[in-house]
């Protein structure tokens, strides 16, 4: 192969989106009010669990677990988002964007791994009740919360470090923040083998999770048809119907932007894909635990009175 030089770009513009200048204020304040309601609404998740007694169980242990990866995701991105639509195309330095895309990645995969976590625990609570809480143990439960974050962390090593090692020629992110396939489209270099390196790690950990979801939830729709009354199918039913509609959402947006090569995809789809998994499903999360949720409301109200308990006390 002859020698070529390649010059290495050590600042990339993030292109973000083309708003006019009419709509670039509202763009902005939509999304700032977004992104405050997200911070807000998975604190308050954290908060509450923290607070009542009531919730001191392993499912809402998982789920406050999931509110805090969501406030660090959330805010890898959207900070770079607002900047974008503010001052239109926006300067990052190389090293900046490497470290994003890695800590972004690192997060995705950590909520990929808690997410099938979240699903044993539904399987363990309805198929195994009578062992369910030494199963689950509080020894148990950080155990796997802790496991999670390492594998999630390990795993994003490759892709990004792989990313981080291409030579680049172009400076502009077809993108809002740096993520891979817009980043592996400026490469001097074919990126062939990268991608296929980037799906198998990526590939392996979404869709055995996802596999592994799926044969836990078979496992507790086989139990739950052989309860004797329909209440008690509602019931357990019910405990899962806000985790499947959170798996559902991070995984339909996660197969449609990493499944499949990079090169068959139009520029602008990325970044509209990723405002539903880095903006909008973060967005949701607090909401589908909550507002559906009868033990979140009774929480909600014995806090309350506490607060106003303290308050006539003070």
């Amino acid at each position: 192969m002859d020698h070529v030089n390649y010059t290495w770009t050590r600042t990339f513009i993030l292109a973000g989106f083309t708003t006019s200048g009419a709509l670039r204020p509202l763009a902005f304040l939509g999304t700032l009010c977004i992104y405050l309601l997200t911070l807000a609404g998975n604190l308050f998740i954290i908060v509450l669990v923290q607070a009542d007694s009531g919730l001191s169980t392993p499912m809402y242990f998982f789920i406050s677990v999931l509110s805090f990866l969501e406030l660090w995701y959330v805010s890898t991105t959207v900070p770079t988002l607002l900047h974008t639509l503010l001052h239109g195309h926006s300067p990052i330095p190389s090293s900046a964007c490497f470290v994003q895309l890695y800590v972004f990645h690192s997060l995705g995969m950590t909520e990929c791994y808690l997410l099938g976590v979240m699903a044993l625990d539904r399987y363990l609570a309805i198929c195994r009740p009578l062992h369910y809480h030494a199963l689950m143990s509080r020894q148990v439960q950080l155990w796997l919360a802790g496991a999670t974050w390492v594998a999630g962390f390990s795993a994003a090593l490759v892709p990004a470090c792989l990313t981080a090692s291409l030579p680049y020629c172009l400076k502009e992110i077809a993108h809002y923040f740096c993520d891979l396939a817009p980043l592996m489209r400026l490469a001097c270099v074919s990126t062939r083998w990268h991608a296929r390196v980037h799906g198998a790690v990526i590939g392996v950990a979404t869709g055995c999770n996802f596999v592994l979801i799926l044969g836990l939830y078979g496992g507790i729709l086989t139990a739950v048809l052989k309860l004797p009354s329909a209440a008690s199918r509602a019931k357990a039913f019910s405990t899962c119907s806000s985790h499947m509609t959170v798996v559902a959402l991070f995984y339909a947006s996660a197969f449609t932007v990493y499944v499949g090569s990079p090169q068959s995809r139009p520029e602008g789809t990325d970044k509209l894909i990723a405002l539903v998994y880095a903006l909008l499903t973060p967005f949701l999360n607090p909401i589908i635990y909550s507002l559906r949720n009868k033990e979140v409301k009774e929480a909600v109200k014995r806090v309350s009175e506490k607060i106003r308990t303290l308050l006539r006390d003070t």
